[in-house]
C-alpha cells in the first residue's frame, strides 16, 4: 500500500463516520455497480476508505484511492491496512488533475460529485483519464426537491436527477445506464424534507433505514424499473467500448 501526498484541502462534511455503518445500503448499491468495474480503477473522493472493500471484487489490477483531504487520507490508510489483507492500494492525496491522460479503465465517484461546484468540468477531466472502452461511474443523492439542511451542512452543492446527469455528460463518453435506487428510502427522505428538515440524521434513524427500509427497496426497485429512488447511478462508456448487459 502506497501513500502519495499531493494536495491541501479540508472536507467540510461530518457524515462519513455515521454512514460507514450502513452496511445493507453499501452492499446493495455496490452490488449494482461492481459488474461494471474492471481493470485499473481510480476511486475519486475515497474519504476514509469505507466504500473500497464493497467496490473491490478482487479481480482488478491497480486500485487508486484518491482523496484531497490529507487528514482523511491518514485515516483511510489506517482503515485499509486493517481490511485490505494482501490487497495493495495506492493512496493519493490530490484530485483527478494530478494524473496523466488515459490511465484508468474505471473511474468512480461515490457520493462525491455533489460536493464539487464545477461538476461538468470535473467529469470532463475524469473522461480524459479513461482508456478506450473505460467507464465513468457516479453514485449521487437524487432529486433537487429533496435538498435539505443536511445536504447544505455536509457541503452538497446539489442533488441530481437523470436529466441533470445527462446534461453534464462528457463529450467523449456516451451514457450506458442511468437509474435510481432506494425507492422506499425516497419516501423517508420526502417525509424528512416536509416534516423534520434535520441538519443531520441520528444513528438510530440511519440504523432503521439501513436495517428495515433498504431491504424493502431491494424488492421494490425492480418493480419501478429504476425510475424511483433517493439515489441515482450514472454509468458512461468511452467511445469504442462494448456496452454491458449487467
Amino acid at each position: 500500500m502506497t501513500s502519495i501526498p499531493m494536495n491541501e484541502f479540508k472536507y467540510v462534511g461530518s457524515e462519513l463516520d455515521l454512514f460507514a455503518a450502513v452496511h445493507n445500503w453499501k452492499s446493495y448499491w455496490s452490488s449494482r455497480i461492481r459488474p461494471f468495474i474492471r481493470g485499473d480503477v481510480l476511486e475519486v473522493g475515497a474519504g476514509i476508505g469505507a466504500n473500497t472493500a464493497y467496490l473491490d471484487g478482487g479481480g482488478n489490477r491497480r486500485w487508486v484511492c484518491l482523496e484531497p483531504d490529507a487528514q482523511l487520507v491518514d485515516r483511510m490508510a489506517g482503515n485499509l491496512r486493517q481490511t485490505a489483507g494482501s490487497r495493495r492500494y495506492e493512496i493519493v492525496c490530490g484530485t483527478a488533475q494530478n494524473f496523466g491522460a488515459e490511465d484508468f479503465d474505471t473511474i468512480l465517484y461515490i457520493d462525491v460529485l455533489e460536493h464539487i461546484d464545477h461538476d461538468r468540468e470535473e467529469l470532463e477531466s475524469a473522461a480524459m483519464l479513461l482508456r478506450d472502452g473505460g467507464r465513468l461511474i457516479v453514485l449521487a443523492p437524487a432529486h433537487p426537491c429533496l435538498f435539505t439542511p443536511f445536504d447544505a451542512a455536509i457541503g452538497h452543492f446539489r442533488r441530481y436527477n437523470r436529466t441533470m446527469l445527462r446534461n453534464i455528460s462528457p463529450a467523449s463518453l456516451r451514457i450506458e445506464k442511468l437509474w435510481y435506487l432506494d425507492s422506499a428510502g425516497f419516501l423517508l427522505s420526502a417525509a424528512n424534507r416536509l416534516l423534520l428538515s434535520q441538519s443531520m440524521p441520528t444513528k438510530a434513524q440511519l440504523a432503521f433505514w439501513d436495517r428495515c427500509v433498504v431491504p424493502v427497496s431491494r424488492v421494490l426497485d425492480p418493480c419501478f424499473f429504476g425510475l424511483a429512488g433517493k439515489s441515482v447511478i450514472g454509468i458512461w462508456l468511452r467511445a469504442g467500448g462494448i456496452a454491458s448487459n449487467a
